[in-house]
């Protein structure tokens, strides 16, 4: 039987796209009829070949080719013409594509190949980006929608919000980010802390706004912060009561979790962070932004809250804080949510569905 070649496409091969091209094809790595290729950019910083070449089985044919972040008309056109030449040789029945550079590399590439179906996972739309000017966001915007109009493809959305937007551009399907629930939950286990500990973990990058993580330690000095990551925003955190880890294997940093008792996503975007999704699992109550991506796992007042400021974050960790009830309840509620929306074995046999439609 022939078998179906699935080809991702990315631009970034770091945190939450890596994951998420990882976990696809960790998971079609059992599934016979699937064939699974990735051509990635080896340019973005943060991509780690030691960490590639552990994580993804020899099933997985991992291809490299250099992609440029930003808008630059030589690079792209050479990026174009080699996606056009992998494609033909790998001949593909489905292409996905993940992150809105590749998005845009990839359809104008797949336009020379007609055999395969296209779809697209944003992983955070680029006109979400709160690093970039308001007529940046404006312009990649405006790009989006031109794309599909001109070159089509489905998108499949990592989470609900995403989800809404993508539908108001295009076809759209959702499939949410997930995790595998009795995986994570051989983490959780009995600790005992010696002070109140809320963490998190991710790249120090302006996209995970490190400096509101530090305002918000300053209003606690009684609490520990922790934050499993590293980056170059890591001189933000200056309160004496935050601690840096760097960073972890997995196990290690599920084990750092576990001994949290509230996770906290500061971040000014996302998609819909595995980070906050793991912590559910261990049954964890998350305060974080209200944007897209966290609003999509936190359901404020059920499982945590969610802050469009400073004192938010702070009228929300003293409540937890000052009511280990709540605090419990939230965790429990986390856990039941994660396995309800987020968990992987079903968002991916949904994505097979796609695939296969």
């Amino acid at each position: 039987m022939k078998k179906i070649r699935v080809l991702h496409i990315t631009e970034p091969f770091a945190a939450g796209v890596y994951n998420y091209v990882k976990e696809i094809c960790g998971f079609f790595d059992s599934e016979k009829e699937f064939e699974s290729y990735v051509i990635y950019s080896p340019n973005r910083n943060g991509t780690d070949f030691d960490k590639i070449a552990k994580d993804f089985s020899k099933k997985t044919k991992l291809i490299q080719l250099p992609m440029s972040r930003e808008i630059n008309f030589r690079s792209d056109i050479r990026a174009i013409i080699s996606l056009v030449k992998q494609i033909r040789k790998i001949q593909p029945d489905v292409i996905h594509l993940h992150s809105s550079k590749a998005s845009i590399l990839g359809r104008v590439a797949s336009a020379f190949y007609k055999k395969a179906k296209v779809y697209y996972t944003p992983n955070g739309y680029s006109f979400l980006r709160e690093d970039v000017s308001n007529g940046k966001k404006g312009l990649f915007l405006f790009i989006e929608k031109w794309v599909v109009k001109i070159f089509g493809g489905t998108t499949i959305a990592c989470g609900d919000t995403e989800y809404e937007h993508a539908k108001k551009i295009g076809r759209a399907f959702l499939v949410r980010n997930g995790v595998s629930p009795n995986e994570i939950s051989e983490f959780k286990k009995p600790h005992t802390n010696g002070k109140f500990t809320i963490g998190t973990m991710g790249r120090l990058s302006p996209q995970k706004n490190p400096a509101l993580f530090n305002q918000v330690a300053q209003e606690f000095p009684d609490i520990e912060f922790v934050w499993i990551g590293d980056g170059q925003l890591k001189t933000e955190l200056t309160s004496s009561n935050v601690s840096i880890t760097g960073w972890k294997i997995h196990s290690e940093a599920m084990e750092l979790v576990n001994t949290f008792d509230v996770y906290i996503q500061t971040s000014l975007w996302e998609g819909l962070p595995f980070t906050i999704i793991e912590a559910m699992a261990l049954e964890k109550p998350v305060v974080a932004t209200n944007v897209v991506g966290n609003k999509d796992a936190v359901e404020h007042g059920h499982n945590g809250f969610l802050c469009d400021n400073l004192e938010d974050f702070t009228s929300g960790i003293g409540e937890l804080y000052k009511n280990p009830e709540k605090l419990s309840k939230m965790g429990r509620n986390s856990e039941t949510r994660c396995r309800a929306l987020f968990d992987q074995h079903k968002n991916f046999t949904t994505l097979k569905k796609i695939y296969l439609t």
